[in-house]
């Protein structure tokens, strides 16, 4: 992980840190977790020098928004994400942690990756160029970048530490964790993607993948886990601009990508800073994104 020092400092110093990653932070607080979502961007495995306002509440608050929305389909981990609600040790921290927060229960996370394609881009459609398949599951020939697929598709990954998560076949994942445990997980992420898919075109997006984790809480309970169908988890297209041929325009981190891919940037030490109006930009996509799928405004914290 590569970031500039101000970004390094945890949020939180007083508290026992559980885990770091790219963009959150997860702090241990008696028997569950919290998830800091920060502002923090990374593109091509790498932290940003600059990070992109209101991004960490966009990300909670759209999850919470999914979490209250696909229980009926799979329990979550979500416990709270109003401060008010939180244990009296994070009070001196409330104003920080308030919108960009959950309070979530600690499971053992299942070590894959359950990622739902609909459309063939990213990994997929390099893999398709390659073999005809994804993830082992061949496709008809002739498709071109961003085609719709015959059927959504379960194509399960590996959870890399560093770098790129891996594609993996469901047989190669059943050898991981068990041939039940993956075909019950197929079948909650084609069921929670088909819930999104749904939603999302509704209001005029297109959710063309997703990927989602699960963990086993101590008594066996499988739960739904970390973040749900947000724009660092997905892709979104405008259904209105959909052109199937070559990449989309989508409700991501598009702007920092195409401004690092222009500077020629070789994706290695030192990781550039953003100009503004790509901070701007990318910050306005992800409000966008926010106020189309939930039809609301970003809530002002407290």
């Amino acid at each position: 992980m590569t970031l500039s020092e101000p970004l390094l400092q945890s949020l939180l110093p007083g508290l026992s840190v559980f885990r770091r990653g790219k963009v959150r932070e997860v702090y241990e607080v008696g028997d569950a977790l919290l998830m800091v979502a920060t502002d923090r961007i990374s593109a091509f495995d790498y932290i940003l020098g600059s990070g992109i306002p209101d991004k960490g509440r966009i990300l909670t608050q759209l999850s919470r928004f999914w979490f209250d929305r696909t229980g009926d389909i799979v329990p979550n981990h979500l416990l709270a994400t109003d401060t008010a609600q939180y244990p009296d040790e994070l009070a001196p921290y409330a104003a920080q942690l308030q919108g960009r927060s959950m309070l979530v229960t600690r499971t053992a996370p299942i070590p894959i990756e359950c990622v739902a394609r609909g459309y063939l881009s990213g990994s997929g459609w390099k893999e398709y160029l390659a073999t005809g398949q994804v993830c082992g599951i061949p496709l008809p020939a002739g498709l071109r970048e961003s085609d719709q697929l015959p059927a959504p598709i379960f194509t399960p990954a590996t959870k890399a530490e560093s770098g790129h998560d891996i594609n993996i076949s469901e047989a190669e994942a059943s050898r991981l964790i068990g041939e039940d445990l993956v075909a019950r997980l197929r079948r909650l992420t084609l069921e929670l993607y088909a819930y999104g898919v749904a939603h999302a075109a509704a209001r005029g997006i297109i959710l063309a993948d997703t990927k989602f984790e699960f963990g086993l809480r101590a008594d066996g309970t499988l739960l739904l886990i970390d973040e749900v169908m947000t724009p660092d988890s997905s892709r979104y297209w405008p259904a209105d601009a959909y052109a199937p041929g070559g990449p989309q325009p989508s409700f991501d981190k598009q702007f920092v990508r195409d401004f690092l891919e222009s500077i020629r940037w070789n994706k290695q030490p030192p990781v550039p800073t953003l100009p503004a109006d790509v901070v701007v930009r990318t910050r306005e996509k992800y409000l966008e994104a926010y106020r189309r799928l939930t039809g609301a405004d970003l809530p002002v914290p407290a």
